[in-house]
């Protein structure tokens, strides 16, 4: 089954993707807020979600959350 974000189009690696809700990132105390633009996702194993870099972290989002640019 293929990664779909909240419009229902198809994810893939490298792609660029928007956030459309502010989201808090578990174990910090900061915020991505909405409309915050990650380049570069990475498909992982399950489809409802993907990881991208924040920083010099890397965390793992909802696809739900995301819609492609």
């Amino acid at each position: 089954m293929a990664t779909k974000d909240s419009n229902g189009k198809e994810l893939e690696n490298g792609d660029s993707v928007q956030v459309i809700k502010d989201l808090k990132i578990k174990g910090s105390s900061s915020t991505l807020k909405r409309g915050t633009k990650i380049k570069k996702i990475r498909l992982t194993s399950s489809d409802s979600e993907v990881e991208c870099r924040i920083g010099k972290s890397t965390i793992v989002l909802k696809t739900q959350f995301l819609k492609k640019v």
